[in-house]
């Protein structure tokens, strides 16, 4: 995958490979000392029962997707479900 700067990420909107958005990007968590990505922190669609995603969720509720789950980055982030 080619190189993407992080502020070019900033509020885009997350989708799963089978086509359910799943909602906005908020962060990406990342380990300070080796600078590796963790996950993509991602502010949950309205209408979209969180029972439903398969991700795990921090404590406000937005979905924690491991960055190895991303497959694509244009106009949505796409990541696998």
């Amino acid at each position: 995958m080619a190189d993407i700067l992080a502020e070019n990420l900033s509020g885009k909107a997350v989708m799963g490979s089978d086509g359910t958005e799943l909602g906005m990007l908020y962060n990406i968590t990342m380990n300070l000392k080796s600078g590796e990505l963790h996950n993509l922190l991602v502010e949950p669609n309205e209408q979209i029962a969180p029972s439903r995603v398969g991700f795990d969720r921090d404590d406000h509720g937005r979905f924690l997707i491991p960055v190895n789950r991303v497959q694509a980055v244009k106009d949505y982030i796409v990541v696998q479900r």
